[in-house]
């Protein structure tokens, strides 16, 4: 009988320094902010859109503004604030994950056991804001503080007098603004300006900054990238959560492509799994011309959907959270609803990865709700070897697949990552070589020529395996289930 044991761990793939949203900073300091890695919760159905976007800046909030376009005025009701934890909750939830099994040694019967672990993980963000004046062709819309932030929205006729308007207000404008501004001032966009006010900041006994969420009807469904590589440092990333009612979002002026996954790697990328997925999807964006919008999640978290992961590393969005991030038709209120449609309690899930730079990315991110309601994650999968002795004649061909079965994964490694072995830390404890030959170990395997590794042999272990794999994925998802009940 087939015993292992199933552990599954997840890690946040992100940058190690996230700034904000994508608009651009300007300062009163002669400090530069970079923008690194933006993260965004989008809720849209028919023409409405509800964003989230997240502040986590460290530094004197008196010294920091930021700037994004928007396709209307906004009205002081459809800007607010919220709560910072719910990009925790869906990175946790939604970020790629290791999948971990383990043999059992076909010498030796033992009792299946059957476990789950979800580590914590962490993400972070940065927002601030400005000032007026007709002469420079620069009218101040509207005028709001919502919770600890100052807002305007400006409109402006030519990028030249936001510049100076923004520039005579006492801000540093990066180099550049000027040219990435005046697309939007063409497209009649307006610009929401934030800027942190300290004496509510303190009323409110503030430590960091919340997300500000707003909401808007606008039939474009876009996310103006270009301005915030106004003050770009090289590439940057942007982390997209979107809900919606029908299917996954995807982009339409860029290609959405799912993310390698299900894939047998190596044991000892579980020693460093984030520095294994930062070169997969490193090689993975190079490999496709850096013109891409990669699908790193997608599921049915309908309050109806039971099931809404598997594997499951940590809880998924609950009712709460997805009122939160401003999903409005699950109420009852029927002036919610738009575009003649009918009150639903269905919502689906998408976490997009995109990494932009002005050459590869020369427009804003432009989006489409389809029907396409199937599950996805990137999930990766290691696998233990049996311990004990290997003395029967199954524990000798056992020997025999699991150096087959390794010559794949490193194989496989090279695919991903595009680096071989000799780029990896191959340590593995003791008790995971004990009794294993040295002609079986990775390190062994990896300094065979490049033809030779690549050659398989036997796959009927591998085959098994994956069953098993197969249906203890089925047995996790009936003990999470169990638990919640």
């Amino acid at each position: 009988m087939k015993n292992k044991l199933i552990i599954i761990t997840a890690i946040i793939i992100v940058s190690a320094m996230l700034y904000s949203f994508c608009g651009f900073y300007v300062s009163k300091a002669d400090g530069a902010l970079k923008n690194k890695t933006s993260q965004v919760i989008f809720v849209r159905d028919g023409d409405k859109s509800v964003i989230t976007m997240y502040n986590d800046f460290k530094g004197d909030a008196e010294d920091f503004a930021m700037v994004v376009p928007v396709p209307v005025v906004l009205q002081k009701n459809d800007i607010k604030v919220t709560d910072a934890d719910i990009f925790q909750r869906l990175n946790d939830y939604s970020a790629p994950r290791l999948v971990e099994y383990f043999d059992e040694n076909p010498c030796e019967v033992r009792d299946m056991e059957l476990k789950e672990m979800a580590p914590g993980m962490s993400l972070s963000s940065v927002g601030a804001a400005a000032p007026q004046d007709k002469s420079l062709g620069v009218t101040v819309e509207a005028s709001y503080t919502v919770g600890e932030y100052d807002i305007l929205i400006l409109s402006a006729k030519e990028s030249s007098g936001l510049k100076t308007w923004l520039t005579d207000n006492g801000y540093k404008i990066p180099a550049g603004a000027e040219e990435v501004l005046e697309p939007y001032i063409k497209s009649n966009l307006k610009f929401f300006v934030v800027k942190v006010n300290l004496k509510e900041k303190e009323k409110a006994g503030l430590e960091n900054l919340r997300p500000i969420q707003i909401k808007f009807n606008s039939p474009k469904f876009m996310l103006p990238i270009r301005l915030g590589m106004a003050n770009a440092d090289g590439d940057q990333d942007m982390i997209i959560y979107a809900f919606t009612r029908q299917g996954r979002i995807e982009t339409t002026n860029y290609r959405t492509v799912a993310l390698p996954t299900g894939k047998n790697i190596p044991l000892f990328v579980k020693n460093n799994f984030a520095y294994f997925y930062t070169n997969l999807f490193m090689h993975q964006w190079k490999r496709e011309d850096e013109r891409i919008a990669f699908l790193e999640y997608a599921w049915d978290v309908s309050p109806s959907n039971y099931m809404k992961c598997d594997p499951c590393v940590s809880n998924p969005p609950d009712d709460n959270d997805i009122k939160t991030v401003g999903v409005w038709w699950l109420g009852n209120n029927d002036a919610d609803y738009i575009n003649g449609r009918e009150a639903g309690s269905s919502v689906y899930f998408t976490r997009l990865h995109v990494r932009y730079n002005r050459g590869a990315f020369p427009q804003d991110l432009s989006f489409q709700v389809t029907p396409n309601t199937e599950n996805f994650q990137a999930r990766y999968i290691v696998t233990h070897p049996a311990t004990g002795s290997f003395n029967c004649a199954a524990g000798k061909k056992y020997l025999g697949d699991l150096k087959e079965r390794r010559r794949k994964e490193l194989n496989m490694l090279a695919s991903l990552t595009g680096k071989d072995a000799g780029n990896w830390d191959m340590t593995l404890s003791d008790e995971e070589n004990m009794n294993i030959s040295a002609d079986v170990s990775y390190s062994s395997l990896s300094q065979l020529p490049p033809d030779e590794l690549k050659k398989t042999g036997s796959t009927s272990t591998g085959k098994i395996i994956l069953a098993s794999a197969l249906i203890l994925g089925c047995i996790g998802v009936v003990k999470y289930g169990a638990n919640k009940k």
